[in-house]
């Protein structure tokens, strides 16, 4: 889809692509089989790959004659991507690699016939040192010594191909190298961030079908003399459901509009937040339909229980939703750091202005500030019925700065080893951007008067009330001393239950007498 006209594909923008991802996405097995495919597969080619690359592989790939893998996962790395033990050495006469070593849970492996394949390969620094490095390659299945194993047996999915893929002395052709020799990490982490934002949008088409099948079912379904949809508990849930596809396909577009922008943006922190928040909104939301439905959601007779399986993969891969809140935090706190450490030294170096700056600052908020960031008011950009929510988003943004300040004061570099911090830290961070892109999106439509742009004020009124409220809470939590915070004991009870490996509590009905 993404690939361009002149190579056979219909070169979509990542707007267009995201837009099409809500139709695939109504069937997971489909939609996985094709991310795999063109999300991940073939994006190294489309995005490294040298023109020679894209004129002989791009054509077939984008006809379907070939379908492409991205093998990166192996038996003892996941997460921890580096770790690859799959290797590539360079032949004697320096025209080929020779690969040898195993993959896991690779999507479309029995299938492709084309791989994008990351193995370890021994690069000379420039300091005349040999270390190992990772390199990206294309690898054919006919390049020989290529086999698979037979497909996985899944929880969800299960319509998606997914097996081992080995390489035996495979000979690869030196100009199958994506990228340079040693810099595959880069093009792994390029593709996946490249992808994720997707997910957005694909949750939400999901999530819009359950709504349409639910709501018929609630509005039908008769108990105690009354409709499902005239429960309060019911309704609640239909709420969930449309705030969260509402608020997942707004920060979806808005992503993919920013990596549509000349010159190819970074956007890997926005994309990662796209895909935390859509995943687990939409794993709450099946668990909401499914219970709307009783028994009837429980039953294989309906569809209801494969969105349920399907879905939990979404938390999972192209990233576990933990590493991904550990790289939006961290890499935030980074840029951070610097324009800290910058005040520092002007400081240091006698700089009184930037001094008093930062004495006043303090005062004032310790005072009560009167935040006012322009989204409201008179030349504000914000519409007015969504003031509210533009003021808890100001207010928000300004003091989670405050708190960052106050953590890197705190912990400094050994912040990297304070997950539980760094995970409240993403969370906000998450909130502040999605509530960003609602805002955005419903100040649009009621300005140029899109049909139920009231629905989208509310919707967004809802969530964005809910969120300033929830991070609130988690900066009162980041704060030194707070009651709120319970990481050390979080910990110690972690501690105790991992030591034995197991649950170390007494039974109700032991005695000791």
């Amino acid at each position: 889809m993404q690939i361009p006209e002149e190579y056979g594909g219909l070169g979509l923008s990542n707007t267009m692509y995201a837009r099409l991802g809500e139709i695939t996405s109504l069937d997971g097995s489909i939609a996985v089989t094709l991310a795999a495919h063109q999300a991940i597969g073939l994006k190294g080619i489309l995005i490294a790959g040298t023109e020679e690359q894209k004129a002989k592989y791009l054509p077939r790939l984008a006809s379907g004659e070939h379908i492409a893998a991205f093998c990166l996962t192996e038996p003892g790395s996941g997460s921890d991507a580096a770790s690859i033990q799959t290797r590539a050495t360079l032949s004697e006469d320096g025209k080929y690699f020779l690969l040898n070593g195993s993959k896991v849970w690779i999507s479309n492996g029995g299938l492709a016939s084309i791989f994008t394949v990351f193995a370890r390969t021994e690069v000379v620094d420039k300091d005349g040192q040999v270390k190992d490095k990772i390199t990206a390659f294309i690898v054919e299945r006919d390049f020989g010594g290529v086999t698979n194993g037979k497909p996985e047996d899944k929880l969800g999915i299960r319509g998606s191909n997914t097996c081992e893929v080995h390489f035996e002395n495979t000979k690869v052709p030196i100009e199958n190298v994506i990228g340079e020799v040693g810099g595959g990490f880069k093009v792994a982490m390029n593709i996946l961030n490249s992808g994720r934002f997707s997910m957005g949008s694909a949750s939400a088409g999901m999530i819009k079908k359950l709504i349409e099948m639910t709501s018929e079912y609630a509005c039908t379904r008769k108990q105690f003399n009354k409709k499902l949809s005239q429960f309060g508990l019911i309704q609640e849930k239909f709420c969930l459901m449309a705030v969260k596809a509402y608020v997942m396909e707004s920060m979806a577009y808005l992503t993919a509009g920013m990596m549509d922008k000349p010159g190819f943006p970074d956007c890997s922190v926005e994309a990662a937040m796209v895909k935390v928040f859509s995943s687990e909104g939409a794993w709450a939301c099946v668990s909401e339909a499914l219970q709307i439905l009783g028994g009837l959601g429980y039953m294989k007779d309906y569809p209801y229980e494969r969105y349920l399986r399907d879905t939990r993969i979404l938390l999972i891969f192209e990233g576990t939703n933990e590493i991904l809140r550990m790289y939006i935090a961290l890499t935030g706190l980074q840029h951070a750091g610097k324009i800290l450490t910058d005040k520092i030294k002007a400081i240091k170096k006698g700089n009184v202005g930037v001094a008093l700056g930062e004495f006043l600052t303090r005062l004032q908020d310790t005072l009560g500030r009167k935040v006012d960031l322009g989204l409201v008011g008179d030349r504000g950009v914000v519409h007015p019925s969504l003031q509210e929510s533009a003021k808890k988003l100001e207010e928000n943004i300004y003091y989670f700065g405050t708190t960052v300040r106050g953590l890197l004061s705190r912990f400094g570099k050994t912040i990297v080893e304070e997950q539980l911090v760094l995970k409240r830290v993403a969370d906000v961070v998450i909130n502040l951007y999605a509530m960003t892109a609602a805002i955005s999106r419903a100040s649009r439509s009621i300005s140029i008067g899109l049909r139920n742009h009231d629905h989208e004020v509310l919707l967004t009124n809802i969530f964005c009330t809910e969120a300033y409220f929830k991070n609130n809470y988690a900066m009162t939590q980041l704060e030194k001393y707070a009651d709120e915070n319970l990481d050390d004991s979080i910990k110690k009870a972690a501690k105790q239950i991992l030591e034995k490996r197991a649950y170390i509590c007494s039974h109700p009905l032991d005695r000791t007498f």
